[in-house]
């Protein structure tokens, strides 16, 4: 079971640094519905944490679980890593085919 806290999505957010408008585009969840989860204001529900959960680990950031320590999030790649995925998803056109 994958759990999530808004804590954890909006420091994620910020390793990624995507805004709340990106996470919104690529998850299909309302920008909205991410800021007030973020602040505590309300609880999606199972299904849109995990929305989330899986749209921020594909952007580099790793979920880390109570281990003693407290819940926490770390990235994946450096950030210099993270910046080049983001240019190149950014670059657009139609996606070609991986065989040689």
């Amino acid at each position: 079971m994958i759990i999530l806290t808004g804590p954890q999505c909006r420091a994620a957010r910020a390793l990624v640094e995507w805004s709340a408008e990106q996470v919104a585009r690529r998850s299909g969840i309302d920008a909205q519905v991410i800021l007030d989860f973020e602040a505590k204001r309300s609880d999606p529900g199972d299904q849109v944490k995990r929305q989330l959960f899986e749209v921020l680990e594909s952007a580099g950031a790793v979920f880390i679980s109570e281990n003693g320590g407290g819940v926490g999030v770390r990235l994946k790649y450096a950030r210099r890593d993270v910046r080049a995925v983001n240019k190149w998803e950014a670059e657009g056109g139609p996606a070609g085919e991986d065989d040689v």
